[in-house]
């Protein structure tokens, strides 16, 4: 990536998305972080100074179109990362089909419409889309249905990008960290009623350099999916 690249950047408030911002914030990268409301906005802004934010609820992706129109979008988009989600363990005889919109709309259906918006900004820098996936996005096991079904289509929504953009130089990546030390991990051990150790699971650093190295890897090179695995 050239020096002072411009990124796009979902789920920065917490867990991988913030290890990420950190590094690129350091490294001299302009940084436009999107957050769900005003009150984050403010905060993240706080946190990383210089970044631009960008407002809008990835739970309602019909209105991501609207809340864009009413702010001013970055002319320049080097890479979108794509880092937030949401998770929400039950058997599928419990599952409603209000969890599962929720689950479908953040995790798949806003990145989609994320990545229509900036996919023209995108082509011109000949950039890259990183897709956070998870391990759940290539094998489902009992109560995870509705999240690893959103990180089943986020796959595929992947694969499809990766081969229709190719030819306009735009890379695609999908990495699909196991089990992270993070808020979300917080709730998945308290929803499964265990005792959470963060100290048994990837530290969110190290998910960050796995996708450092996917954007920075010289033009003639592309990582298009990569897993990482707890180490302990």
């Amino acid at each position: 990536m050239v020096t002072m690249a411009t990124h796009v950047i979902t789920g920065a408030g917490s867990g991988i998305g913030a290890a990420v911002a950190r590094r690129l914030h350091a490294r001299g990268d302009e940084l436009v972080l999107h957050a769900r409301d005003a009150g984050r906005a403010k905060e993240l802004a706080g946190r990383f100074p210089g970044a631009r934010t960008l407002v809008g609820d990835l739970a309602d992706p019909d209105r991501l179109s609207w809340a864009f129109s009413h702010q001013s979008l970055p002319e320049r988009v080097d890479g979108l990362l794509h880092i937030a989600g949401v998770v929400d363990l039950a058997p599928v005889g419990d599952l409603t089909p209000k969890t599962w919109h929720h689950q479908l709309n953040v995790n798949l259906i806003a990145p989609a419409e994320l990545t229509r918006h900036f996919l023209p900004q995108l082509r011109v820098s000949q950039g890259h889309v990183v897709f956070v996936n998870s391990g759940a996005g290539l094998a489902a096991h009992a109560e995870w249905s509705a999240y690893a079904a959103s990180k089943h289509g986020l796959k595929a929504l992947a694969d499809s990008l990766r081969h229709e953009e190719h030819g306009n130089g735009v890379r695609v990546t999908s990495v699909y960290p196991g089990r992270t030390a993070s808020p979300m991990q917080a709730k998945v051990h308290q929803q499964e009623g265990k005792e959470y150790d963060p100290s048994r699971w990837i530290d969110p650093e190290s998910v960050a350099t796995a996708i450092l190295t996917a954007i920075d890897l010289p033009r003639d090179a592309e990582i298009n999916d990569l897993t990482v695995r707890p180490g302990r």
